[in-house]
This record gives C-alpha cells, structure tokens and sequence, in this order.
C-alpha cells in the first residue's frame, strides 16, 4: 500500500518542461479585452457620429427619449462636428447593450458553474463585449438577452463551458438574431437602429447598383477603412482591427495564419468574381464588381478575420489547417456576399461554417502527416 501512495504516475513527464508561456485564461482575456479597445474607442465616436448626422438630416433638435433627456441635462449637445458629442452618444447606446449581455453571460454561467459544482471560469466579460460591439447599437435588449442567451448555453456550456465550445458564442448569438429578427439585426440604417452587421449603407448600395452607387453616396474608402460608415460599432474600422489584430499576434493569442488566411481567400474570391462580372457584363449583379479592397474594409470583413475567425476554441489548431481554414473562410465570405443576398455581410454565416468544418480540416492534416512518416518508414 505505501509503495502504491509513493509510486509515480505514469502520465507524468519527467524530463523537459512542456510549458511553453507563463499564460493562464485570465492572462488570455486580459489581453483579448486589451485588443478590443481601438474597436470599442472608435466605435463609439462613430455610434454617435451616424446618429447625429442622421438626425440632423430629418432636422430633429436632439436624440428623443431618456439618451437625448440624459444628454440634455448634462449639457451635452448633438453637434455631428464634436467628437466629445459624438462620444457620449455612442456610450450611451453601447453601455445598456453590453450591460445586459454582461449580466447575462454571468447569470448563466454562474448557473452551470454551481450545477458543475466548480468555480467561474474567465472569458464570459470578453464573450459579452465582442457580442456587444457586433450588434445594432440600438437593438431592443430583450433579444440582446435572448441572443447571448442562446449562445452561451447553446454554444458553450451545453458542450462544457470555456474552451470547450466547437463554434464562436458571439457570432452563433448574432446569427440566432439575425435568422430570428432580420429586420432589427440587418434592415435598413435608419437611426434607430444605425443598421446591422448587414446592413450598412455602403455595402447596401454596393449589392444594389454597385460601386457607382456608393462613391455618389459621399462614401470613400478611407472612411470605410478608418470608421467613419455606418455599422455595429466593432466592424467599422479596418484600421481598428489592424490595431488588435497586432496585440493578439504579439501576444501569442491568435493566429496570424488565419488572419491572412481570411484576407487572402477574400482577394482571391473578390478578384475571382470581379472577373465573371466583366465577362458577363451587364447580366452580372452589381456586387460583381466590387473591387477586393471595398470587400475586406466593409461589413464585419475585419472584425470577423481578427476576433472571431481565431478564436482557439473553435478555429483549426494545425498550422496547415490554419492556412486552410482562413481561406476558406475568406472565400465563403465573398461567395455569401455575391450569392446570396439573404446574408449581405457574410462574415457571421462564414466563420459559423468555418468552425464546423475545422475539426474535417484538421483531421485531414494529421492524416497527411501519418502517411508522410509512413512512407519515410518504409
């Protein structure tokens, strides 16, 4: 029996720590939240910014119900010109959405942590914040509720909770939206809601009457690829994602691959049917003719390729897969835009479908590569 108690497991290793970082979850997250600051920062700036030009626009003096009541007794205008007027609007949009799916996100995962009887684990605070930043500013909060809802139970905690999830929560939670509520999460950008993750004018008129359509628009690429379009406030700013897309690699969070990966399969499939387009000519849709460098600066192309594509849990984890996975993803992202005009944007349906076939992508990679070493052996 005491020879028993003193023996050393055998799955222990003995020699060569395996550590690689000295990085736990909370490490992780810290550095996750720190990434998203330039997306939350501009954001919120242009949040306010389309709101007010939009009500200047129908000639309305002030922001109606308890933001404009706040604002007003603040002594906080609505001047368009203002960056700091600008700034409180937006925070005072994004503030109950976030706020809601925070509690949320806690409420449940407090439940499965004490049904598990083990304690909370770190990330639910990130999940919410990028769910946030993805949604309509002013998405009635019952279905920003019912939406992370459904994608922490269903997404995560259902399979195991942080870690163990084969899909990204925040974009699964978008998606439920959006297939469940398309008018509030992807219709028109009329102020109130300052349109959806597919819903934003320049991609409208860009599937409507083309690039023509847009540059008539007073929109130019500088303002898609600095943020200042309409948009959930993440997926704005090109140049934002580029910024947190720069923490995480240093980091050693995310992988580099699939961003390319996502950008170059995106160019590809851009490039691809801009070629088509010319060949078919006017029988061709409009979006044909979207050039490579409008596709990976509108929409949620950024966002999506930075902070949802590479999430660990559920994206290929092989390097080759990696390569494999972005690409596809970008492509898909593409294809959905030019095909399908149920899914404007693409990104959300793109990476979804990214993530289920991630494990396919993998185990493929890994049977190469026993069929390499068994050839080597022969």
């Amino acid at each position: 029996m005491k020879g028993d108690l003193a023996a050393t497991p055998p799955g222990v290793t003995r020699h060569a720590p395996h550590v690689r970082q000295a990085a736990d979850l909370r490490w992780i997250m810290n550095r996750m939240t720190l990434a998203l600051v330039p997306c939350l920062l501009i954001g919120l700036w242009n949040t306010g910014l389309q709101a007010n030009l939009a009500m200047q626009a129908l000639g309305a003096e002030k922001i109606p119900g308890w933001r404009g009541a706040l604002l007003e007794a603040l002594g906080i205008g609505g001047d368009s010109a203002s960056p700091w007027d600008s700034l409180w609007l937006g925070l005072l949009y994004f503030l109950p959405v976030y706020a809601v799916a925070a509690v949320t996100v806690r409420l449940w995962e407090t439940v499965f942590a004490r049904l598990r009887r083990r304690e909370l684990m770190p990330g639910g605070m990130v999940t919410a914040l990028i769910y946030a930043l993805i949604l309509p500013p002013a998405a009635p909060l019952w279905q920003v509720a019912l939406g992370i809802s459904f994608a922490v139970v269903i997404g995560k905690e259902i399979f195991g909770g942080t870690g163990k999830n084969f899909v990204n929560p925040a974009a699964l939670g978008l998606a439920f939206l959006s297939l469940s509520y398309p008018n509030e999460m992807a219709g028109d950008p009329i102020w109130t809601g300052i349109a959806g993750y597919g819903g934003t004018l320049a991609f409208n008129s860009a599937a409507a009457a083309g690039m023509d359509a847009v540059v008539r628009s007073g929109v130019t690429w500088t303002d898609s690829f600095l943020g200042f379009v309409q948009g959930a406030p993440g997926e704005t700013s090109a140049l934002a994602c580029l910024l947190g897309a720069s923490v995480l690699i240093v980091a050693g969070i995310a992988s580099w691959r699939i961003m390319a990966g996502v950008v170059i399969g995106g160019v590809a499939s851009a490039l691809l049917f801009n070629t088509l387009g010319g060949a078919l000519g006017g029988e061709a849709a409009p979006i044909f003719t979207v050039p490579w460098y409008w596709h990976v600066t509108l929409g949620s192309f950024a966002f999506g390729a930075v902070f949802l594509a590479t999430d660990p849990a559920s994206a290929a984890a092989t390097d080759p897969g990696r390569w494999v996975y972005g690409l596809l993803i970008g492509f898909m992202i593409v294809l959905i835009r030019v095909a399908n005009p149920t899914h404007p944007d693409g990104v959300i349906v793109a990476i979804l479908l990214g993530n289920i076939f991630a494990p396919l992508i993998d185990h493929a990679v890994m049977r190469v590569n026993i069929a390499k070493r068994a050839r080597r052996c022969v």
